[in-house]
């Protein structure tokens, strides 16, 4: 039994919300996909399976609509409009993206669902949140992501490059979390209290407090966070992390040792490879394995043997990277708690032993294709609260029928 069996959740389509809906109905919500007769316009994305365009073949489309079933219905069309109000009467959470106005056009908004269905938990997700005319203007993942300043921190030492920004719609996915996340705490505030409610959800804003230190910086003391190679963003620039390894791949090093049985696990390590001997700061290294309790790590630069021994173990990983693979690397620093990474490719990390233990590469039937697919499984492991892509993503208008049968039985 999964976490969310029982909840019906009606999805208006829209692309900034599908990876809302996926995850409710990866969690096991019945995820209902409201689409217009055309289709919804995220169903000709590429890339395409085998590269070859066509009906049912987006592999994006494919991808965020896991676990759902389609209907298509009009909602400018009275019958349409009647259909949606007899599936919110069966509705536990409506999600929608609609411009800030249309709802209320039709009589389909929060005020008018909630005479049929009290304890509704109606969510909309817009650029600038309900209140903002600006959220009915032209928006894109990348305009919503410099709007909210994520990419103002990611990106190079060399600042006469531009910012970089992420790839994989993660304007829209930062905005589908929060989304998510308040509709997980308005069940759990439903089933206490039986009132359901409005979520208020800007794109914007939930970027804008997904920037790390950047926002807070400037909030508290106006200062601006510098981006950095494969680093956070910090006012002041830090020591390099990424290193070229013996095999000619690169690896971000991470956080040096910071603690007693850190430090003893890399002079370990270092002996076995033999570079100890090389390594006259190793005498450092000692010290911070004989260290009581953990650093400060706020004394650096100011505390000359706390500013040493960080030192010592930045360098030992610098000096152990450049003899291994990158791969020997990544398991020597996880036998040391240490956390680092290769830099791969997404086709190399769904080869990596980790992600496969993990269970992250999830093979989803296709009787459409006749075969099977791989897609990115859980993005949490959840042991009491099984997930699973119950179906791969619905044709158009699929389950159309099925769903108004059901409807008629209820009547």
């Amino acid at each position: 039994m999964s976490a969310l069996d029982g909840i019906r959740v009606i999805e208006i389509a829209s692309e900034k919300i599908a990876m809302a809906g996926k995850l409710l109905g990866d969690m096991g919500a019945d995820v209902i996909l409201i689409e217009p007769t055309s289709g919804d316009p995220s169903r000709s994305f590429p890339p395409f399976v085998d590269d070859e365009p066509g009906d049912n073949r987006s592999l994006h489309f494919m991808h965020y609509n896991t676990s759902k079933r389609s209907v298509v219905l009009d909602l400018d069309s009275t019958n349409g409009q009647s259909v949606f109000c007899n599936l919110i009467k069966t509705a536990d959470v409506l999600i929608e993206s609609e411009p800030i106005t249309r709802l209320a056009d039709l009589s389909l908004d929060y005020a008018d669902l909630v005479k049929i269905q009290p304890n509704l938990i109606h969510v909309a997700v817009t650029p600038y949140g309900r209140n903002e005319p600006s959220s009915d203007l032209p928006a894109t993942d990348l305009t919503l992501m410099a709007a909210g300043g994520p990419p103002w921190s990611c990106g190079y030492d060399d600042h006469s490059l531009p910012p970089v920004r992420g790839w994989g719609n993660q304007g829209f996915q930062t905005g589908c979390h929060y989304a998510f996340m308040s509709i997980l705490t308005a069940l759990l505030h439903r089933n206490i209290s039986g009132i359901g409610q409005f979520i208020d959800v800007s794109i914007t804003a939930a970027l804008n407090v997904t920037t790390e230190a950047a926002s807070y910086s400037w909030l508290v003391n106006q200062s601006t966070v510098q981006r950095q190679t494969g680093r956070h963003a910090q006012i002041v620039m830090t020591a390099e992390s990424q290193v070229l390894c013996a095999d000619g791949r690169y690896v971000n090093t991470g956080v040096p040792p910071r603690f007693p049985a850190e430090f003893q696990k890399l002079i370990t390590w270092m002996t076995e490879t033999g570079l100890a001997e090389d390594f006259p700061e190793a005498v450092f290294l000692e010290m911070g394995a004989a260290w009581d309790g953990p650093f400060d790590l706020s004394r650096i630069g100011e505390d000359e043997t706390i500013t040493a021994i960080f030192m010592a173990g930045r360098e030992a990983l610098l000096l152990i990277a450049a003899s291994v693979s990158a791969y020997e690397f990544f398991t020597g620093c996880q036998r040391a708690g240490l956390s680092v990474g290769v830099i791969y490719s997404p086709e190399e990390a769904f080869e990596d032993e980790h992600f496969k233990e993990r269970g992250f590469p999830v093979e989803v039937d296709h009787d459409d294709l006749g075969r099977t697919l791989t897609y990115p499984g859980a993005p949490y492991n959840l042991p009491l609260n099984p997930w699973s892509i119950s179906r791969r993503a619905p044709h158009l208008g699929e389950h159309t029928e099925e769903i108004m049968a059901s409807l008629r039985d209820l009547s």
